[in-house]
């Protein structure tokens, strides 16, 4: 056994933690020829969807070329939380959009938070769900300005102190590393079991007479005279009144358009053995969920029993092998948490996120097809918004049209939806992070 090898521990799995506890099921249920709504994508904005139409009495179906659940949605980090989960809303985008809009984003996306803990509460869902709140550390000196600035933007917004800022003196008393010069706190933000959760709400869409249908690859569609369309699959065609698109960081050819606007990038995470809650504590003393203000960022967070820690990032920018990335995961945990120096890895694994262009999710109709697309790597809370967003506008409208469709979707010239630029953008913001001061060497694989 090599150096390299010792840090992986007997029986080291290329799948995510989360599915040891919830394994995405199939669901074999026969394709109907008809459906008032066709949803594309079985994770969270196409079961929130579905969910919301079934609380309005709409039975919707919702298909998947791989098991319910299986992509990003039960392979992310599980970190919640309001504003933050929409688009990382932040002070410097009122040049962009304007003040008013941004101001009705940040108070959407801290209604949205609320939303999702009763609507965990009303539909009883059984994934882990617990307000921790939520630690961002300032990676260089001037990152503080940036947090301060943010953390007034969300007090302006909610009337309250839900976001503070933490000087370098008291980091310690957030992580135990003296890599960061201060940070920020989140307090209206949590964690969950992300495989449990998408479970939980596969269950509840269907209570509410959703039809589940995994295995079924979309091939193209066709818009009718009168507005309904003509979906063509490998298992056969389905006539709908309503197409929905939610397939976010695996959106493949049968749509293009959507696709040019949609950058998918692997991210990866590890989860440490368990080490125990005191150990675990001694890490991450306040058992938040956290992150930072790195180009090439940092996310993690005890499990939800605090015996272990989880751990992501941009290992690579570039398709590489779980099991590589999982040690240049390792290496940048030891780095930032020396006190980890020794832990092994249990699980390594990585999932398909997807980014937009001017970095904000998308909710809209766009030639009839609704969508809710490009979470931009904060997606569980965000994306349980934009399903009940477009199962609204899908409805008819609400009394609220969402700030976030107001936004035009942009897309490149030239683009096709293949991100050929991904490691140019990887070596600019390596650099980027070292000229603030980052010093581990970032996306190695």
């Amino acid at each position: 056994m090599n150096g390299s090898d010792a840090i992986f521990a007997p029986g080291f799995r290329d799948s995510p933690y989360w599915w040891e506890a919830a394994p995405p099921g199939a669901s074999t249920a026969p394709l109907p020829d008809v459906a008032e709504v066709v949803i594309v994508g079985g994770g969270i904005a196409g079961l929130s969807t579905a969910l919301e139409l079934g609380r309005n009495g709409i039975k919707a179906l919702v298909i998947d070329r791989e098991t319910i659940g299986w992509g990003a949605s039960s392979r992310n980090g599980g970190a919640l939380s309001g504003a933050g989960s929409l688009g990382k809303v932040r002070a410097d985008l009122k040049e962009a959009f304007g003040e008013s809009l941004v101001n009705e984003m940040v108070e959407e996306g801290e209604a949205a938070y609320e939303d999702f803990a009763s609507l965990i509460a009303r539909e009883n869902l059984d994934c882990d769900f617990e307000r921790s709140g939520r630690f961002v550390g300032a990676h260089a000196a001037k990152a503080m300005e940036g947090l301060k600035r943010r953390a007034e933007m969300l007090n302006a917004a909610t009337g309250a102190e839900e976001a503070f800022v933490v000087p370098r003196g008291a980091v310690a008393e957030e992580i135990a590393t003296t890599k960061y010069h201060g940070g920020m706190v989140m307090l209206r933000a949590g964690g969950l079991h992300p495989a449990k959760y998408v479970r939980s709400l596969a269950e509840a869409a269907t209570r509410h007479g959703a039809t589940l249908v995994s295995g079924v690859t979309l091939e193209s569609y066709a818009r009718q005279p009168d507005g309904s369309f003509v979906v063509t699959t490998d298992k056969g065609r389905i006539g709908t009144k309503h197409l929905m698109l939610a397939t976010n960081g695996y959106t493949g050819a049968a749509t293009p358009w959507f696709r040019r606007r949609l950058i998918p990038v692997a991210s990866y995470m590890i989860a440490t053995e368990e080490l125990g809650e005191d150990r675990v504590r001694r890490a991450l003393p306040k058992l938040r969920v956290y992150g930072d203000t790195k180009k090439i960022l940092y996310y993690f967070r005890p499990s939800p029993d605090h015996r272990r820690i989880l751990f992501g990032g941009r290992a690579s920018f570039v398709q590489t092998d779980p099991r590589k990335a999982a040690a240049t995961l390792h290496r940048f945990l030891v780095d930032l948490i020396p006190d980890l120096a020794g832990v092994r890895i249990t699980h390594g694994w990585k999932g398909n996120v997807a980014f937009a262009f001017d970095m904000m999710p998308h909710v809209g109709i766009q030639d009839g097809v609704h969508y809710a697309m490009a979470c931009n790597g904060s997606g569980v809370v965000g994306m349980t918004h934009f399903g009940r967003v477009a199962a609204q506008q899908i409805l008819g409208g609400s009394n609220r049209v969402s700030a976030f469709a107001r936004l035009s979707f942009p897309t490149r010239p030239l683009y096709t939806g293949h991100p050929w630029f991904m490691p140019l953008v990887g070596t600019a913001y390596q650099l980027r992070d070292r000229l603030d001061g980052w010093r581990v060497t970032n996306g190695g694989v």
